[in-house]
């Protein structure tokens, strides 16, 4: 049995981490874009791009933080109508979240999404 050594080079791409973040606005304009995106990005780079794991774990996770969200919204309207809070909710951080920590992405800054629960970690 042959062991083939690959040397992998690590480079620094901040274009990418912000890519990453901000295709999680493609729900927008496919519906599903934003989970599947990002996750093929993290999976494919996170050993040759420095900061990828961080990052991509943390718009992963955000974006499944965010399903599960509306999971527990819809059927939470027929409960008194409080279903609607946790959408809007859901919804305000799909708009703002990703956009903040594209712009911590270019900065250097390690990424925090409010509200997320830690499905990867």
């Amino acid at each position: 049995m042959e062991i083939i050594n690959k040397s992998i080079a690590v480079r620094e791409d901040k274009n990418l981490l912000i890519i990453t973040h901000l295709s999680q606005y493609l729900d927008f304009v496919t519906g599903f874009g934003g989970l599947v995106v990002p996750l093929v990005i993290w999976l494919t780079t996170k050993d040759r791009v420095v900061g990828m794991e961080e990052h991509g774990k943390s718009a992963v996770n955000f974006q499944l933080s965010l399903i599960l969200y509306v999971i527990i919204g819809i059927p939470g309207i027929f409960l008194f109508g409080l279903g609607i809070f946790l959408l809007l909710f859901a919804g305000i951080l799909s708009l703002v979240m990703p956009a903040v920590n594209a712009i911590k992405a270019s900065n250097g800054e390690s990424p925090s999404y409010f509200g997320t629960i830690r499905f990867i970690s």
